[in-house]
Formats: C-alpha cells, sequence, structure tokens
C-alpha cells in the first residue's frame, strides 16, 4: 500500500470500523510523523503503521512510532526478530506478514502477537512460494497457535467469509482501497485498477524481490529482460529509483511500476472508505444468512 495509504486513508478506515494502517515504506521519517499526528487528530478508534523492515530509515520509522504511542505495528518484508522484542517492551501489538507456514512459524517464535498470511494474489511485493490463500491460510491457520488474517485476493464479503471458513480470524484488504477516495495514489492510477480484468496482473523480478504488477511498458521490458536471462544488476538499473511513485502517486501508467492485486479484476468504482468497509460487512452477513446463495 506504498503511495496510497496515507494517513486520510487508515483513519476513514479506522472511523468506519475497520484497522486503518498507514504504509511508511513510501514515506521518509519526517513524513510518517507528519501522517501519524494527522491520524491521531482525524480518529480517536487505533490505528497502526506497516513497516516493510528491507526498506532503509527503519530504526528511525520504529523510533517515531515508539515516541508516537502507535499502539498496533504490521511488520512485513524481513525478518520479524529485528525488532518484534523492541517493540513488543513499549507494549505495541506486532502483527508479521508471511507467505508461508514457515514463515509463520518463525513469527510467532520471535513473539509476534498475530501473523497475516498473504496469497500469491496479492498485490505489491509477494511470496516466492506462490502459494494461494485458498492453501495458505488453512495451512498457516494449522500451523501456529496465534491468531491468523487473511490477505491475497480479498475485496469482498463473501471473500472474507470464506477466509474465515478457512481457520482465518480477520481479513487484511489492500488494493480494494487503492481505489478509494481517501487512498493518495493518483487519480489515473484508481481509475487503471477499476479496469482492470482477469489476466491483467502477473508477479515479476523474482531474482530481486518479486512483486505483482499491472501489464504496462514498464512490465514488458522487466519481462524482456528476464527471459533474456538479465543479470541480478541490469534488472536493478532497469527497476531504478522511485518508479513506484512515478507510477502509483505521479501518475505515469506505461513508465511507472503499477502495483496491484489480482483482485482489481472485481474492483468496478471508487468508492469512500467508509462505503468499502460497509460493504464488505453487508456481505459477510449477507453470506452467514444464506452462503449458498448464488451472486
Amino acid at each position: 500500500m506504498i503511495w496510497a495509504s496515507g494517513w486520510k486513508l487508515a483513519a476513514a478506515v479506522s472511523n468506519a470500523g475497520g484497522l486503518g494502517l498507514i504504509g511508511s515504506g513510501s514515506m521518509y521519517p519526517d513524513v510518517l510523523l507528519e501522517h501519524i499526528r494527522k491520524c491521531k487528530s482525524a480518529t480517536s478508534r487505533p490505528f497502526g503503521v506497516n513497516v516493510p523492515l528491507l526498506y532503509p530509515d527503519i530504526d528511525k520509522h520504529i523510533d517515531i512510532i515508539i515516541r508516537e504511542g502507535v499502539e498496533i505495528v504490521f511488520t512485513s518484508a524481513g525478518n520479524p526478530k529485528t525488532w518484534t522484542a523492541v517493540l513488543k517492551e513499549k507494549g505495541i501489538k506486532v502483527v508479521h506478514v508471511v507467505s508461508s507456514s514457515k514463515f509463520a512459524q518463525k513469527a510467532e517464535a520471535a513473539g509476534c502477537d498475530a501473523v497475516v498470511a498473504e496469497g500469491f494474489e496479492a498485490g505489491g511485493h509477494n511470496g516466492r512460494e506462490e502459494t494461494t490463500s485458498m492453501v495458505l491460510i488453512p495451512a498457516v491457520t494449522q500451523s501456529v497457535t496465534i491468531p491468523v488474517i487473511a490477505a491475497g485476493g480479498i475485496a469482498t464479503g463473501r471473500q472474507m467469509l470464506a477466509a474465515m471458513v478457512l481457520g482465518a480470524e480477520g481479513v487484511q484488504v489492500g488494493s480494494r482501497f487503492v481505489a478509494s477516495e481517501e487512498a493518495s495514489s493518483h487519480l489515473k492510477f484508481k481509475e487503471r485498477v477499476v479496469q482492470s480484468q482477469e489476466g491483467d496482473t502477473m508477479l515479476s523480478m523474482k531474482q530481486l524481490t518479486p512483486v505483482r504488477l499491472i501489464r504496462n511498458k514498464f512490465f514488458r521490458e522487466i519481462v524482456a529482460a528476464e527471459q533474456r536471462g538479465a543479470s541480478e544488476e541490469e534488472l536493478k538499473q532497469i527497476l531504478g529509483r522511485a518508479r513506484a511513485k512515478k507510477g502509483m502517486y505521479e501518475g505515469d501508467m506505461e513508465e511507472g511500476e503499477l502495483e496491484i492485486g489480482q483482485v482489481s479484476a472485481l474492483i468496478h468504482e471508487i468508492l469512500p472508505a467508509a462505503n468499502i468497509v460497509e460493504n464488505i460487512i453487508r456481505e459477510f452477513e449477507e453470506g452467514l444468512k444464506d452462503p449458498l446463495k448464488k451472486l
């Protein structure tokens, strides 16, 4: 959710009854501080911060999170042992995003309070295992005793219900909120998301860090380089700097990196975050009453 989940979206989701998360991966420390403080002013309800552990300045981010009294941190893309103990000493709940049962067990051993089991369908940075949510969710729930939150391919109440039938105790929704009014992503990117069809996204850059992207000029360039056996160094040169910002935040739909999940094929309109939460809960409750009813 880099370049999409700032304080406006996080506060709107929390105010609507969800747990809003600020995506700190695209933020310098001073920007993260500003977003945390603005989110505090915009909601009296709990919210959290997602911290991708592979990004620079993590120590500064952690320090800001602790000083500002953030109560919940979701970590991803790294070793949960690195910061979990530090955060928990300050009374902060820690949830780690995993793509396999093995990593879920490591997160539990590191002291995490819960894990997010993120399936292969998810947008953005993804696991190398390519395990789909339908398989990953029950596998992870059987491998750990801490709560499991399902992610990857979830944008509707019916999908939330399915995840909980598979053993999850909650869901994390990303791509659906990219196409929200409060998301900080560029309008052109939001419109591209709602125009997406089945098969318009694909996992790429496995030699670097796997990431699911919408097919565009940049994506085709990366795929062509991978097919001809390009080195890791050449792929890094093609990727360059700020490629995700160029696409998702600045609106360059051809040269930018457009990260989104497969579930974009089911997203057809840009809505206020509160409406999205309301729709998911309503569909979930309808599904509980009549799970076999065809849509």
